[in-house]
């Protein structure tokens, strides 16, 4: 298995749920981890609990300014970006006729913009490099649907199809692409927007993570191009 010691690692919203406990993987491995994201204080908390090799980084992914001045910053702090893991995302929970077309392009623009973005900024270093890892954070929303949830529904889905995209292209240059598709977890994404949700039938955010790092730490030789981590009591999945 190869190692991420040493590797300097962007995982957009990255300051709780599933990107907190990738950054909290990344650290334990050796990596230096960025915690991009919007909420500057939890940022910062994780940082100092992880230690001086993480690095709390203000990252707005519906703006493409922020993203263009944040990773520049890591660039020049750094030298050069490792791995990038597209985790940031969000949703509003309304049937099409309620939702706005105002939160439709907003949670398209995070979850599908902003990949897009931040990943047409950093493979030309890495394709120059010829090494490199991008990993983006899909969901079981990819492979089906459910109601009060399309504008959700339509940016994974997207996101899946950009992702085995950059896959074809980056793979020729050395770099690798996996979606990481992801079932129900126990974080605020979901408890938030769901209260009553039964969290026996979600896992924690630590088990995808592990499915990151296991992706993460393939040998050079291997590129996995999508894996689907759900839990044993996944209800949105056959």
């Amino acid at each position: 298995m190869a190692s991420l010691d040493g590797k300097v690692a962007i995982v957009t919203g990255g300051a709780r749920g599933l990107g907190a406990a990738i950054c909290r993987m990344l650290a334990r491995e050796g990596a230096f981890p960025v915690i991009a994201d919007v909420r500057e204080e939890l940022a910062r908390g994780l940082a100092s609990e992880l230690g001086e090799g993480a690095l709390p980084l203000y990252f707005d992914v519906s703006n493409a300014d922020s993203i263009a001045s944040g990773i520049e910053s890591v660039k020049r702090r750094y030298g050069q970006i490792d791995i990038l893991v597209n985790n940031a995302g969000t949703d509003v929970t309304k049937p099409i006729e309620e939702l706005s077309v105002e939160d439709f392009d907003r949670i398209v623009a995070v979850n599908l913009r902003a990949p897009f973005l931040t990943a047409k900024a950093v493979l030309p270093d890495m394709m120059q490099r010829g090494s490199g890892s991008i990993v983006n954070i899909v969901s079981t929303a990819a492979k089906r649907a459910w109601a009060e949830a399309s504008a959700y529904h339509a940016s994974k889905w997207g996101l899946l199809g950009l992702s085995h995209a950059m896959h074809v292209e980056a793979r020729a240059k050395g770099v690798k692409v996996t979606a990481v598709v992801a079932g129900g977890m126990r974080t605020g994404f979901l408890y938030e927007r769901f209260p009553d949700i039964d969290s026996d039938t979600l896992q924690p955010p630590e088990n995808v993570a592990e499915t990151v790092r296991f992706v993460l730490m393939q040998p050079p030789e291997t590129v996995v191009p999508e894996v689907t981590a759900i839990p044993m009591r996944e209800t949105s999945w056959p």
